[in-house]
């Protein structure tokens, strides 16, 4: 049955595909440190599963050491800026196509095996389903890419390598974050943080629970720079045993405006670099925070509208008790 353990596997393909361009490309003079960078965490992806928490652990650090030393890696030349024009005036907005058949195709995929099982037989996870979905419509997406564009079989692995240069090691901090933030969940920091907000905030009401988790949330993004390290801090302290049984809150509903009440906090803190601050520094911005100062107002208008939504649909008894 096709679960997560396939789905690593798959997601490993490409710091795999850019260890190896390192790796082959003679002329970089640090090609071993990056491809040893990338190449691990090709091996975390694909094959941690398998691994005992130890080797895991010092695979991890190893990442660490090669990032700390410095990868400095040298991107292959892009082509050029004519050759890009008379490209994409070819191509016009069938270029959409690639980008539009991700969703669609996850989509597809989620509407049509939504129980996982194909012909009768249960070939995917149903927990997992989406994500499959996903990474099918990626392929797709791909392949599509290719046939437009007519480019040479190498071209998507040097055209990864060079977006994953231009990003760094910050590309891993989400997978790391989320890791981090399961380790909080497990040493009850979510506790910790919701005898807090009660010891500040009466929550005997839905709507102030509901604000004081959709509020903590983006706020605890901030800190952590990533939704998914929040979430099951946010969401053991609050989420569950308040908003959802002690109010009666929806579970779905609940979980899933409270991830993109995360999200709205992703906008606004540096923590998040991959999202705010490595997009500054490719634009060559002059200020490093200006993607920042542009996201805000949107982020809180969002965040107010993600604690309406969930206090006026999660709650079938309604907000007043």
């Amino acid at each position: 049955m096709i679960g997560l353990d396939a789905l690593g596997i798959a997601a490993a393909t490409l710091p795999a595909a850019v260890a190896i361009h390192h790796a082959l490309d003679r002329a970089e003079p640090t090609r071993w440190r990056n491809a040893g960078f990338w190449g691990v965490f090709a091996l975390l992806l694909g094959v941690g599963p398998w691994l005992p928490d130890l080797a895991n652990g010092c695979l991890v650090l190893v990442m660490v050491g090669l990032a700390t030393w410095g990868l400095h890696p040298v991107p292959p030349a892009p082509s050029s800026a004519e050759a890009q024009g008379v490209q994409a005036a070819r191509l016009g907005n069938w270029l959409f196509v690639p980008a539009l058949a991700i969703p669609l195709v996850t989509l597809a995929g989620t509407l049509s095996v939504g129980d996982g099982r194909i012909a009768g037989a249960p070939v995917i996870d149903p927990k997992q389903v989406t994500l499959v979905a996903l990474t099918i419509g990626a392929v797709v997406a791909l392949v599509l890419a290719m046939r437009l564009t007519r480019l040479p079989r190498s071209a998507p692995v040097a055209e990864a390598r060079r977006l994953v240069d231009a990003i760094g090691w910050a590309i891993v901090l989400p997978q790391m974050l989320a890791a981090l933030g399961g380790v909080f969940a497990l040493a009850g920091v979510g506790k910790v943080v919701a005898d807090g907000v009660v010891n500040v905030v009466a929550l005997d009401t839905p709507l102030l629970a509901t604000i004081a988790y959709c509020v903590g949330m983006a706020l605890f993004t901030m800190v952590m720079g990533n939704a998914f390290a929040a979430f099951p801090i946010m969401t053991a302290g609050i989420g569950l045993p308040i908003v959802i049984r002690q109010f009666g809150g929806d579970p779905a509903i609940v979980a899933a405006l409270g991830m993109l009440s995360g999200f709205c906090g992703t906008l606004m803190t540096p923590m998040a670099a991959n999202f705010n601050i490595v997009p500054a520094a490719i634009l060559e911005l002059r200020d490093r925070f200006g993607v920042i100062r542009v996201q805000w107002p949107t982020a809180i208008v969002l965040l107010v509208f993600n604690i309406a939504v969930l206090a006026l649909c999660a709650f079938p008894g309604g907000l007043v008790r």
